[in-house]
């Protein structure tokens, strides 16, 4: 029991959420660091005006960042609510810091030899995956990096629409006005205006490809999984992952057929990246415990995926993703 309790779920829950958030937004500011602001090249949301401004005044990314997010977390609070969490605003005041720091103490040769000489497209690509993976990564952690997406709840508050939609307008949008403003490199030369229209196509590519990481991200770490438990301890193992874990647990009744011993199983479908997590806890209750793990199709019901039945000619059953 006193094992048990070294356990603390929401304290490693916490941690974990929070490290995971921290990871995100590294990896997020070294794409813009070393692939994207180099190159000058622009994408969308906050990160993407910032970015311009940079260009144009020398502004440096971070503080603009923070300014623009700020005053959209205001408006936010004002017309919806307060309804952001503090993962929200950690990953705004974390991001704003790291896309500070990081040109600081990223060696320019580095940048010079690994960015730059692969060109402006690879740059696009590469820089809009990890910058995908960063989004991606703190929003399976419930993090956000505010900015349009407060725009896009406002905007739909009052008129029916996508949010989806409205960010993918707006984005276009910051790209496409990056055309409005002088941008200059870093040895101080302004790029003419044909660079600038290369530098919104790569924009759109980045912004492309950084939603499509960000997607295939999100997707992985919502699969799920099934998991038997075979253990001598099984109240204590039960308890352990209704009431530490915090998730549901189904007691089945079994007979081993060799021993023809009546015997109970647990059965215990989470998310894949909860896993680790649940054999921590069965290995510090019964180390001798047998376990069968499997990957499952879909889950359907209270905290996982739902299903909306939508009649159009046919009935069919469309798939709707919660957020968690």
């Amino acid at each position: 029991m006193a094992e048990r309790k070294l356990l603390n779920n929401s304290f490693y829950t916490l941690f974990k959420e929070y490290a995971l958030v921290t990871l995100g937004v590294v990896a997020y500011a070294t794409g813009w660091t070393i692939f994207l602001l180099p190159n000058n090249l622009v994408g969308g949301g906050v990160s993407g005006f910032a970015s311009i401004l940079y260009y144009a005044t020398g502004m440096p990314m971070g503080v603009t960042y923070f300014i623009l997010n700020v005053v959209l977390l205001l408006i936010g609070t004002k017309i919806l609510g307060t309804g952001f969490g503090g993962k929200t605003i950690y990953a705004i005041f974390m991001t704003s810091i790291m896309l500070s720091l990081m040109p600081k103490i990223i060696p320019v040769d580095f940048i010079h030899e690994f960015a730059l000489s692969n060109g402006k497209l690879i740059c696009t690509i590469l820089g809009g995956v990890i910058a995908g993976f960063g989004i991606g990564l703190s929003m399976s952690a419930g993090g956000s990096t505010g900015g349009t997406d407060i725009i896009a709840l406002v905007w739909c508050k009052f008129n029916p629409s996508s949010p989806g939609r409205v960010i993918l307008i707006i984005d276009v949008g910051i790209i496409l006005s990056s055309l409005l403003f002088p941008s200059y490199t870093d040895s101080g030369e302004m790029l003419a205006f044909p660079e600038k229209l290369a530098i919104v196509v790569y924009g759109l590519i980045q912004v492309t490809v950084s939603g499509y990481a960000v997607d295939m991200y999100l997707s992985g770490s919502k699969q799920s999984v099934q998991v038997f438990i075979f253990t001598k301890y099984v109240k204590e193992m039960a308890d352990a992952i209704a009431f530490d874990m915090k998730r549901g647990v189904t007691v089945i009744p079994a007979k081993g057929w060799y021993s023809k011993e009546d015997k109970e199983v647990l059965m215990v479908v989470t998310r894949k990246d909860d896993l680790n997590l649940l054999l921590r806890y069965v290995k510090t209750i019964d180390s001798d415990a047998f376990l069968s793990v499997s990957s499952v199709m879909g889950v359907y019901g209270q905290g996982f995926d739902t299903i909306k039945i939508k009649t159009k000619g046919n009935t069919r059953s469309k798939l709707e993703h919660k957020n968690d």
